[in-house]
């Protein structure tokens, strides 16, 4: 199962709105084929892995583990409970049960009803940690929502900055932070600023330094103060931008008019569980930031504390829970936050 999870992990950031899934098969304590998701759409890890079986009759004396249950349901693919069934796999092991109500125990259903011996639980906490957004999506009915920012040792996130000032922004985190932070882009489905970032920071919000896909780039825009010149217009990428004003939509570039009288997290939330968005990254400024934390919409938060000092500016967002550990990021310290409050 440990190999299970090793391999699921290969397809973080390729497989979303799909878990991350991997498969072994064992004859007489050996591996004799392995597979993994790799990719949205195409063959799942049972799949893959029986595929790579040339001798299918040693499939009938095989046990197969796979870190989720397998699916019952026709959506991109066949069912894979079926497949097993057809390659009459005597013994299959699972980390975890899928939440989501196409599966959810349909699949178990399935093999025990051809006959199959069935074991279920086995790793559950790693398997279900490590399909954290997928679980989250299904049970909670919304994103996994990862907040990011940096600030000094002294609290601050930015200079004290407007639209029509020169006031520079405030470097905090070094350049191995700033990487790693483009490799968080491209393990999530979407990421989110507000509006004075995007009119200040003109950001891309792209995946630049390492490979790997762009997120779907969200923003907040009430009065559509965002010029069309703005890098996020530039339609190179699916932008969705919120909003309490008309506006025709363009390509990679939609415009959803929301409530601003009504709680504004809840409204996006909704709407992006509508769009089978399983992640969200938010690296707003304090505003932002601050009203997930308010709202109670927030999983994880990822915190770089730079070893210098503003003196002033604008105050970091307050964190009243205590990291869960610390790591060094090539001299920023890196605090990791969990939510077990949240709803």
């Amino acid at each position: 199962m440990n190999r299970c999870l090793e391999l699921a992990l290969k397809g973080l950031g390729n497989v979303s709105p799909n878990p991350m899934v991997g498969c072994v098969i064992v004859v007489d304590d050996k591996i004799i084929a392995e597979g993994h998701h790799q990719e949205y759409g195409k063959a799942h890890a049972e799949v893959n892995a029986i595929a790579k079986v040339t001798d299918k009759e040693l499939l009938k004396k095989a046990t197969l583990y796979v870190n989720l249950e397998p699916c019952a349901h026709f959506g991109k693919t066949p069912p894979c409970a079926d497949l097993i069934v057809e390659n009459k796999i005597p013994h299959v092991v699972i980390g975890s049960v899928d939440s989501n109500s196409l599966v959810s125990g349909k699949g178990i259903e399935k093999l025990k009803k051809a006959g199959i011996k069935v074991e279920t639980g086995i790793l559950e906490a790693e398997c279900k940690k490590l399909n954290i957004r997928f679980f989250t999506f299904h049970e909670k009915k919304r994103p996994y929502v990862i907040l990011k920012w940096a600030e000094t040792m002294d609290g601050f996130i930015d200079a004290d900055r407007t639209e029509n000032n020169t006031q520079k922004a405030l470097q905090v985190s070094n350049a191995a932070s700033k990487k790693l932070v483009h490799q968080w882009r491209s393990q999530e489905q979407a990421i989110m600023v507000g509006t004075n970032t995007a009119l200040l920071d003109n950001p891309q919000l792209t995946v630049r330094d390492v490979e790997g896909k762009n997120p779907l780039r969200i923003t907040i825009d009430k009065w559509l103060r965002i010029p069309k010149k703005n890098n996020l217009f530039d339609q190179s990428t699916p932008t969705l931008v919120f909003t309490a004003a008309d506006a025709v939509s363009e390509n990679n570039l939609e415009f959803v008019k929301i409530d601003f009288e009504a709680p504004v997290v809840p409204q996006l939330m909704n709407e992006l569980y509508k769009r089978n968005i399983l992640s969200l990254l938010v690296e707003g400024g304090e505003q932002l930031l601050t009203s997930f934390i308010k709202a109670d919409s927030w999983d994880e938060a990822r915190v770089f504390v730079a070893i210098k000092k503003a003196g002033k500016g604008v105050k970091a967002p307050v964190m009243n829970e205590q990291p869960v550990r610390t790591e060094n990021s090539s001299g920023d310290r890196l605090l990791w936050f969990e939510n077990n409050k949240v709803n």
